[in-house]
């Protein structure tokens, strides 16, 4: 698969998770087999470009190429110059959000809600496209509802707008993420298109991948809540779809220090107070089916430094790893 100039190996991609796909998290992912990692959405609104939060999902040194941002908003303008600002940032992909169902995104008209108006996404895929050298790329749903599945028509509007490449999630709207995701009508946008598609949604092991990739002929998979907490996801996938083989799971020692090490780039990220209140939600994922999972996150969530976080990691862990009865004291 290629967006552009680069090519996409191996074809499972880190779908784009706002508060999940930060920095770490896709360094991460991308050391352990993915071929490509989407940043979380950042927003076109300039007001907003200088935050500590923005600074944050803007920076993309030392990040290995190419390097994918995710944009949203609901003004052709707007975008183009967010797009431009990126690129300057260091964003060598630049992905248009059409994709979330939350709420507070597609009550402001973006985000899948643009599916809404097929006019308004053409004219905002024209103008992102127009404004940067690098490769657009574009993530929707298969539509706003089940009774307005209009995924083919977007899909055309993106081709004939230039996008290089277009990812689909499996539901619509208004399922958010219940459900079960379907396959069928990405396979028929993919028939359709001669630009890459890559397939979304429950895409959560390495059979389902290829499962998903042979129903539907598309370039490659994208993988986004299955990765939480199970970063390693990507490389058994690879492995699968290259061998047909299933790789033995991560052992609790590489678990253990796959995790010390997300939690120690978190904290040198963000810093101590604002690693160690982020670093809380992936300690719940990392540990979600595991011995004592509620124990031990009520007792590492009381952590409030670094060092009594890693520590209590580490122990707990440890614990596990010499099949000794778990002590969670604080």
């Amino acid at each position: 698969m290629r967006i552009g100039p680069y090519g996409i190996a191996p074809r499972v991609i880190l779908a784009p998770m706002a508060g999940v796909t930060d920095k770490p998290f896709r360094l991460l992912c991308k050391q352990l087999g993915a071929g490509l990692c989407v940043s979380e959405m950042t927003t076109s609104d300039p007001r907003f470009w200088t935050t500590a939060k923005s600074r944050h999902r803007m920076d993309h040194v030392d990040e290995p190429a190419p390097i994918s941002v995710q944009i949203a908003g609901t003004i052709p303008e707007v975008m183009a110059d967010a797009a431009r600002h990126n690129v300057e940032h260091g964003a060598q992909i630049i992905d248009i959000n059409m994709g979330c169902p939350a709420k507070k995104v597609c009550n402001a008209w973006a985000g899948s809600a643009l599916m809404r108006d097929e006019a308004l996404v053409g004219r905002i895929l024209d103008a992102v496209v127009k404004a940067v050298d690098v490769p657009v790329t574009l993530k929707i749903r298969t539509g706003w509802a089940a009774d307005a599945k209009n995924a083919l028509t977007i899909a055309r509007i993106a081709e004939s707008a230039g996008i290089a490449s277009l990812a689909i999630h499996g539901r619509t709207r208004d399922q958010q993420y219940t459900g079960f995701a379907e396959y069928d009508t990405i396979a028929m946008v993919k028939a359709a298109l001669s630009i890459p598609v890559v397939a979304n949604g429950d895409v959560d092991s390495p059979r389902k991948a290829a499962d998903v990739l042979a129903r539907t002929g598309c370039n490659a998979v994208m993988i986004g809540r299955a990765a939480q907490g199970r970063p390693w996801i990507f490389r058994e996938v690879a492995h699968f779809l290259a061998t047909g083989e299933e790789l033995a799971p991560p052992s609790l020692e590489e678990v253990r220090d796959v995790l010390l090490g997300h939690l120690e780039a978190l904290h040198a990220f963000y810093g101590e107070v604002s690693g160690v209140r982020i670093a809380r939600k992936h300690l719940g994922w990392y540990a979600k089916d595991r011995p004592e999972n509620a124990a031990f996150r009520a007792v590492v969530n009381r952590a409030e430094t670094a060092d009594a976080q890693l520590r209590l990691t580490r122990d707990y862990f440890d614990a596990l790893i010499a099949g000794a009865p778990l002590e969670l004291a604080a």
